[in-house]
């Protein structure tokens, strides 16, 4: 399945439009709470959303993301809108929308930090994800690694800039490992939680995903941040949940064996598309109900043994 997810994105590589990068948009929350802000890469970039924490001296930022113009503008936005220097970086999981300008960051003094958990993933995706869009973004794609610190394994407090938040370590989601950033009533959760977009199920680990989003509302937040797509209150959450038992039901409903059926399976993108007009990156459905509908034929073939 990894080989296949190597060829998938390099699929992708070749869908975004080309051309030079757009400029991209960044927003200060309407909700009335002036620390923190939005920065939304382009489409080349994935739409990928970053965030800054605004403290009493400094600022903390949220993902680094996927291409180093992209993490050097979302710098330089955050630091003119609010007159504070970022100093301290938190990469949530283990993909390179979250972890590219790791590099970019330490050559600015800037520490970044991550889970021991999401830190051992990030070599190999690095690796594979390098193969699948160097060629499609390169100069502007790095291909020396760098990595995070790592702030251990278990869920802490991080302090930088005057400011506070609660890092808690999470397993396996939408990626192998996960970092969720707790700000008072504010959530962070990458891409375990999107708005108006499909869900990124390379691993196609649903019944995973679903527990992240019940300990994600057991923190209570009032206000959610996603990796993709506008912030919202906690009425995203059930959102979330919502499109993953949909696509859950779907794939059961199909009764998937192995291989996959490639004719079922594109029957039911069509029906994801049709529950969800309008939700941006529809071939990650393409891409995902595949992976999803095989998990769950191991599942059932599990379940059959004696």
């Amino acid at each position: 399945m990894k080989f296949y997810f190597v060829i998938a994105l390099a699929t992708i590589a070749f869908k975004i439009s080309a051309g030079q990068i757009p400029p991209a948009s960044q927003v200060i929350l309407k909700n009335g709470d002036q620390r923190v802000g939005t920065y939304v890469s382009s489409h080349d970039g994935f739409e990928t959303s970053s965030y800054w924490i605004v403290g009493p001296t400094g600022l903390i930022f949220i993902d680094t993301q996927f291409l180093p113009s992209a993490a050097q503008e979302a710098l330089e936005w955050a630091e003119q809108t609010t007159g504070k220097t970022v100093e301290l970086a938190i990469v949530l999981h283990p993909n390179p929308d979250k972890f590219n300008g790791t590099g970019l960051y330490k050559k600015r003094g800037i520490k970044v930090v991550t889970s021991d958990q999401v830190l051992k993933h990030i070599p190999h995706v690095h690796e594979i994800r390098t193969k699948a869009f160097f060629e499609r973004y390169k100069p502007d794609y790095p291909t020396e690694l760098a990595l995070p610190d790592s702030f251990g394994h278990a869920t802490k407090e991080l302090s930088a800039g005057g400011v506070t938040v609660k890092a808690h370590v999470l397993g396996r989601g939408c990626s192998e490992a996960h970092v969720v950033v707790e700000f008072d009533n504010h959530l962070f959760p990458g891409d375990l939680i999107t708005n108006g977009n499909h869900a990124w199920l390379e691993l196609g680990l649903v019944n995973e995903w679903l527990k992240r989003l019940d300990e994600i509302e057991a923190i209570e937040p009032e206000f959610i941040h996603p990796g993709r797509g506008p912030s919202g209150d906690d009425g995203l959450i059930e959102r979330q949940r919502s499109y993953l038992k949909k696509v859950r039901e779907l794939v059961r409903a199909a009764k998937p064996r192995l291989p996959v059926n490639q004719k079922k399976a594109q029957a039911i993108v069509q029906k994801l598309h049709t529950i969800y007009p309008g939700y941006g990156f529809p071939f990650f459905a393409e891409f995902g109900v595949p992976a999803v509908w095989e998990v769950m034929a191991k599942t059932t073939t599990k379940a059959k043994r004696p």
